[in-house]
């Protein structure tokens, strides 16, 4: 049963990241622009709670069980299918080679996740709590960088 959960919610969220958008009435702050509702794509078509700007300290940085966790819910919620295996790049950017367009701090991290990103990085807090999120920000900084990045510049 929990696989079939985690297998619906991969197939749901896949659904709306390839093209459905929810256009809610309220707008997130984005690096210190607005960034417009009909930007952003809800996974699950559910629109993420407002948790203000998220601490700055992530608080399972570097914990072991978290990397792992982490690195389990990355497949489990499809991660994989834009940014490939390992987080190395396919159709989205790759969260490994240390070129962040939104910032590469834990807290850019976690808002670029929990949020998500104008055309294309679905909004994953209306599925996944703010502690979950931590645990894929953890998996994704103890990624090796890749011994050759593939271009040199956005």
């Amino acid at each position: 049963m929990r696989m079939f959960r985690a297998l619906a919610l991969v197939v749901l969220a896949g659904a709306v990241a390839c093209g459905r958008k929810n256009g809610a009435a309220s707008s997130t702050s984005v690096q210190g622009t607005a960034a417009h509702p009909d930007d952003r794509i809800f996974a699950g078509g559910i629109q993420p709670a407002e948790i203000g700007s998220p601490s700055s300290v992530n608080p399972v940085a570097g914990d072991p069980a978290s990397v792992r966790e982490g690195g389990e819910m990355f497949t489990a919620m499809n991660c994989d299918g834009c940014h490939g295996g390992g987080a190395t790049g396919w159709v989205g950017p790759s969260l490994t080679d240390g070129r962040w367009r939104y910032g590469g701090s834990d807290a850019e991290v976690f808002s670029s996740i929990y949020y998500g990103r104008p055309k294309g990085m679905p909004a994953f807090g209306g599925l996944l709590p703010p502690n979950v999120v931590w645990k894929l920000v953890t998996y994704l900084k103890a990624q090796p960088p890749p011994k050759d990045v593939p271009t040199e510049s956005w």
